[in-house]
């Protein structure tokens, strides 16, 4: 970025668009002698980006001394606790192109991977490992950011190498800037340059304030000292607000804006059921709170339902649900949702033809925080400072998303040993009996969750996640033995598919080819999703489960690569989710739906309506309603259910929205209406083969 051509720009007016502290910023850097660094506070009437950043946690004391002395460079006196958002290296905002160093001991440790909380490879190989490690350790090394703009640097955040085999952390670190990465001025503590306190071991991140703000574009840091055992390697974030350019079109261009009138931060506990009865307090015609249980601190797990009629399942209407927060610390998930609501009471009350369709068609529940207690240990930690795992768990250590029991096991075995196959069916897996004992190690989360599955008939749902961009479906456990990694289709793997791309494919980021990966896993090859096994196995997630023992079709949506992202990112997130959230609640009206009844016209609920050609059965709801989803095509659908004759039908699936009509009658047994006659008249039916072994023993007896 040139700084010294400001020819004209004193005597043309202020453009339209343009503030004055804008020109300001202008003039005064373009008149700085080149190379040199200003740091130059500005007017009044300059508003600072990231003023409410939420960053608490493990810092490093600046010294107030150090604010007050003379600097070389002429530096802003603000107050820096106001602080500046992240420049992106962990949301992947600052491109690989922006980052340098001085060496790297191969390319998987280069620059590149010096990303806050990045995540390196199970075999740390030569493309994906888990820092910037210098190629020397010596006091010459140094990693640099390009923020391609005049930018207020306010503070860095560090963290060591993430590697399951080597300790390797910087221990301590000066902190450069320049203008044009020729020059460089060191941050100053006093006379002397400043040297900031780094990390202590690998995971933990360590945010140090600069003692005040630096204007550059470019910014480096230079280890100083580190691990005694170990190298120069480290990840970090970089905390800064661009300055406003005007004249750059480029990035005026690409800042994301929304024009959703919404509450865009972050929600403690109390702030997030505040927000939920001011949604019902909007749309208290198509909206209810209620709680499916509480979490082990004895927080309730609220859920919102959104419908045309609250509280009361429709005959004919599907079910949907979004589960998030199942990681305490991958909040993202929880924010979307909470948007989610607001957006669709807002939309509705504006009589969005599409929200309003949705609304009164379908029964939908979002529950925004299924680990509450997670969440609050990782909002204590703040959005830069928690680090990768802090909060994922319940307050009892247990991991909620394979937690679930293990059914893929038991239905493999039956299908590897065919002689007892009957006696486990391909769906509606009961749980084990040692799953359900008291002494079971079972969050009271996932109880809560598999009890309110068991209630309610749901047909579609989505689990929100972070840490990657991927829409991951069942079957999530591999089928052999000893493997890791091995593609596991469901029988309805096509289905699971489509749902997967539906979400991905809407989505603005994940079906981009051109988008860096967010740690060692390309999703490319299947278009922004995954077969959960084939990525790592799960034992017991609530996707297996919800396949094996409900109706629900379930998977998993990873909604960005950092988990906890900063609340000055969230428009853009919810920019990139908005419409990919919508369309997959839509996918719940596709393939089949119908009502199994008998000749009275009474519903037979647990029907069992089986598809030909897929192993894998579903059963009707109370009422004797189900939905059975399906992709474009002609199928042979059976219902059948005990005391009654089975029905089989062709039914037609289309391309265009909306689920096609196939309703059963189904009559009765002979035996079944015997009962019937026999149970009306007060007497049971006669049992023949008890019968003629009566028979036989009387004679038995006569003869002897």
């Amino acid at each position: 970025m040139a700084l010294c051509d400001a020819r004209g720009l004193e005597d043309r007016s202020v453009a339209e668009g343009e503030t004055l502290s804008s020109v300001w910023w202008l003039l005064q850097a373009r008149h700085g002698p080149k190379g040199s660094i200003y740091s130059l506070f500005p007017p009044h009437n300059f508003v600072e980006a990231g003023k409410n950043s939420n960053r608490k946690g493990v810092r490093t004391k600046s010294s107030e001394k150090a604010a007050s002395d003379d600097h070389s460079v002429p530096v802003a006196r603000v107050d820096v606790r106001e602080g500046c958002p992240p420049l992106g290296l962990e949301t992947l905002k600052i491109t690989d192109f922006q980052l340098h160093a001085s060496t790297s001991k191969r390319y998987g440790l280069g620059a590149h991977r010096g990303r806050l909380n990045i995540q390196a490879g199970i075999n740390e190989n030569d493309f994906y490992d888990g820092a910037w490690c210098a190629g020397r350790n010596d006091l010459h090394q140094w990693i640099e950011v390009d923020a391609r703009r005049l930018t207020k640097f306010t503070g860095v955040i560090t963290q060591g190498r993430n590697s399951l085999w080597l300790s390797d952390w910087v221990t301590s670190y000066k902190v450069m800037v320049s203008n044009d990465s020729h020059t460089w001025v060191t941050v100053k503590n006093g006379s002397g340059d400043m040297i900031f306190e780094g990390n202590s071991e690998k995971e933990i991140p360590v945010l140090n304030e600069l003692p005040v703000p630096m204007v550059a574009r470019y910014i480096r840091i230079n280890p100083r000292s580190w691990f005694d055992n170990g190298s120069i390697c480290m990840r970090m974030e970089i905390l800064g607000c661009p300055l406003p350019d005007p004249n750059n079109y480029y990035h005026r261009r690409n800042e994301m804006t929304t024009t959703d009138d919404l509450d865009f931060k972050h929600h403690n506990y109390k702030e997030m059921r505040q927000l939920m009865k001011v949604v019902n307090e909007m749309c208290p015609n198509i909206t209810r709170i209620y709680n499916i249980g509480k979490s082990h601190q004895g927080l309730k797990l609220y859920a919102v339902e959104i419908s045309d009629h609250p509280g009361e399942h429709e005959v004919g209407e599907p079910e949907f649900h979004y589960i998030a927060g199942a990681h305490g610390n991958e909040v993202l998930g929880r924010e979307l949702t909470l948007l989610l609501m607001q957006f669709l009471c807002q939309e509705y009350l504006a009589h969005n033809a599409r929200i309003v369709h949705l609304v009164e068609e379908t029964r939908i529940h979002i529950l925004p925080s299924l680990n509450p207690d997670g969440y609050e240990k990782a909002y204590e930690g703040g959005s830069e400072l928690g680090g990768w795992s802090l909060g994922r768990w319940t307050h009892d250590g247990i991991d909620i998303n394979n937690n679930f029991p293990d059914l893929n096991t038991l239905l493999w075995e039956a299908e590897d040993r065919k002689n007892i196959a009957r006696k486990v069916p391909n769906h509606y897996i009961a749980i084990p009996e040692w799953f359900l004992s008291e002494n079971a190690t079972v969050a009271v989360e996932t109880r809560a969750v598999i009890a309110w599955m068991e209630k309610i008939p749901f047909v579609l749902g989505g689990n929100l996640q972070g840490g990657e961009l991927v829409v991951a479906y069942p079957y999530d456990m591999v089928r052999s033995l000893w493997k890791t990694q091995e593609p596991s289709p469901t029988p309805d793997d096509h289905v699971f598919r489509w749902l997967a791309y539906s979400y991905a494919s809407t989505h603005r980021l994940m079906t981009d080819a051109r988008r860096r990966v967010c740690h060692t896993e390309d999703f490319q090859k299947e278009d922004g999703t995954v077969n959960g096994a084939s990525w790592h196995t799960v034992a017991g997630s609530l996707n297996d489960f919800s396949y094996l023992h409900t109706n629900c079709f379930e998977l998993s949506i990873y909604v960005g690569c950092d988990k906890y992202p900063h609340e000055s990112e969230l428009p853009e997130e919810w920019e990139n989710n908005r419409e990919s959230l919508i369309v997959f609640m839509e996918q719940v009206h596709r393939g089949i739906k119908g009502v199994v009844r008998d000749f009275h016209g009474k519903g037979i609920p647990s029907a069992v309506i089986s598809v030909e050609g897929v192993n894998h059965d579903i059963r009707t709801a109370s009422d004797g309603d189900y939905w059975r989803l399906l992709n474009p095509g002609e199928y042979v659908v059976t219902a059948k259910a005990e005391g009654f004759t089975s029905s089989t039908k062709n039914c037609m699936v289309g391309y265009d929205m909306g689920a096609t009509q196939c309703d059963f009658t189904l009559s009765k047994t002979n035996l079944a209406r015997i009962r019937e006659i026999m149970e009306k008249f007060g007497k049971q039916p006669i049992s023949l083969p008890a019968r003629r072994l009566k028979l036989r023993g009387r004679k038995r007896r006569q003869r002897g």
